[in-house]
């Protein structure tokens, strides 16, 4: 029977919150930072994932959003190969709706149980963009999570599925368009909401020969914490069923968003209990698991609670308004604009890049970023080992603060990072406060957006403070 063998999860650092100046509501939302998107989330939520498994044992990725970088390219290749997963793994984007995140989770469980493949990950992340102050902004979120789906070791095995298609224009984003759309509220709920997503758990329940008291935890969709209490009640759930939202702390993170609330619910789950991960978008998806006396042994990583114990209000709502480009334009900048990167330069260095390669020498052990033909210490010539350092803890050895930079976070911090196992890399920092960058500091890398030139989104590693104390 497939399953799901491991989750994690990953919740930016910052949120808009009571405290954020111009923000005006009393309830807490993640806010990626000026230099994140769905990829580099993603990113975060597979390693969150992946904490103490063997990478080379995934045979495939899927990636779920409605907000990937590119329109005509892959993003699941950026992922896979940040994660340094196998080169002969199968990979693809499902995108284009909100129920995008259960679809692929779906289709990773009929690989796994048709016996194509023997571990798929599954990550969906999203970082959906309202209108300034509106509702949309108010309640969404920006997150990922992923899932290691197996027929071994399951921590929650498959417990059916029902799936409504039907083509419903409640909301919507054109290509083009920088903001979701809504049509009028009384229809998206009454039409949409409620008649697709009752239709499709009455279908699963039927289908399945259970009723509403044998579901344990229902992690449910909603585009907001009214309609969700709504939607549960309308569906027949008592509160002590439903899982919590995370409305005022998180908000909707889009594609991910009941994934996440599935996840959550794992974190908190007992054996042989069944949890209900209930999407929308088009119509709705029902998934049911059965958690086993291997509940415990899932996660590894931060998860959910982890990241979101972890965070910090941002001071200004115009800081959040810059790092989007909404309405407000940074003419500090003095430095031309920056030129487009090679593509084969990319290509060619994507080793240290990307999957972040460095090299230990096979001689004296000396670890060398990014990877050289002769070792500095014993001059041992081609004769090393890569070793990936995306995943290692390091300390700031020295760094600066830039000031005439013109960046979007100023002051530029530039970090002289040792890792653990040896090894140093000169790159940026992000995810701080000015106060926070001190000599000795104990950091992690994360998998960031440098630049978007010519329709190029240029990916690279930076430091960040160690999340959640290690």
């Amino acid at each position: 029977m497939a399953g799901i063998t491991a989750y994690g999860a990953y919740v930016p650092r910052y949120r808009l919150g009571a405290e954020t100046d111009g923000w005006d509501s009393p309830g807490q939302r993640s806010i990626a930072n000026f230099d994140e998107d769905s990829v580099s989330m993603a990113v975060a939520a597979g390693i969150d994932c992946l904490k103490g498994r063997d990478r080379d044992a995934i045979d495939g990725l899927l990636f779920a959003s409605t907000t990937p970088p590119y329109a005509e390219k892959q993003c699941a290749s950026i992922i896979a190969m940040a994660l340094d997963l196998r080169r002969d793994i199968f990979t693809a984007d499902i995108t284009d709706v909100l129920r995008a995140g259960t679809t692929a989770l779906k289709s990773a469980l009929d690989s796994v149980a048709a016996g194509s493949a023997k571990q798929v990950l599954v990550v969906a992340s999203d970082n959906r963009q309202g209108a300034p102050k509106g509702e949309a902004e108010r309640n969404s979120g920006d997150g990922a999570v992923a899932f290691i789906v197996s027929d071994e070791e399951i921590i929650a095995e498959q417990a059916g599925a029902y799936t409504i298609t039907e083509n419903m224009m409640d909301t919507w984003r054109s290509a083009g368009d920088r903001f979701v759309r809504s049509w009028e509220d009384r229809f998206a709920v009454e039409e949409g909401l409620e008649r697709i997503m009752g239709d499709a758990v009455s279908g699963f329940l039927e289908k399945e020969g259970l009723s509403v008291k044998d579901v344990s935890k229902l992690a449910l969709y909603s585009p907001d914490a009214r309609r969700h209490g709504q939607l549960a009640r309308h569906l027949g759930f008592q509160p002590e069923q439903v899982q919590d939202p995370l409305f005022g702390r998180m908000g909707n993170t889009g594609a991910a968003f009941p994934l996440m609330l599935l996840a959550a619910a794992l974190e908190e789950g007992s054996p042989d209990q069944l949890l209900l991960t209930v999407s929308y978008g088009d119509g709705s998806d029902v998934l049911g698991f059965r958690t086993t006396a291997n509940i415990g042994q899932g996660a590894s990583g931060l998860g959910v609670s982890g990241y979101l114990d972890s965070g910090q209000v941002l001071y200004s709502y115009e800081t959040y308004a810059k790092w989007r480009d909404v309405w407000l334009t940074d003419s500090s900048s003095r430095r031309p604009q920056a030129q487009s990167p090679s593509v084969t330069a990319l290509w060619r260095e994507s080793d240290q890049n990307i999957k972040f390669h460095g090299a230990v020498c096979n001689q004296c052990g000396y670890v060398q970023y990014p990877p050289q033909q002769v070792c500095v210490e014993c001059q041992a010539r081609d004769d090393s080992t890569p070793i990936r350092l995306s995943d290692k803890l390091g300390t700031i050895f020295t760094y600066s603060l830039d000031y005439l930079a013109g960046t979007v976070d100023t002051p530029l911090a530039v970090v002289v990072v040792d890792f653990e196992p040896g090894g140093r890399v000169l790159c940026m920092m992000t995810d701080r406060e000015t106060s926070e960058v001190k000599i000795g500091l104990q950091v992690e890398m994360s998998f960031r957006k440098l630049r978007v030139v010519n329709g190029i989104h240029n990916y690279y590693w930076k430091a960040v403070p160690l999340r959640g104390g290690g």
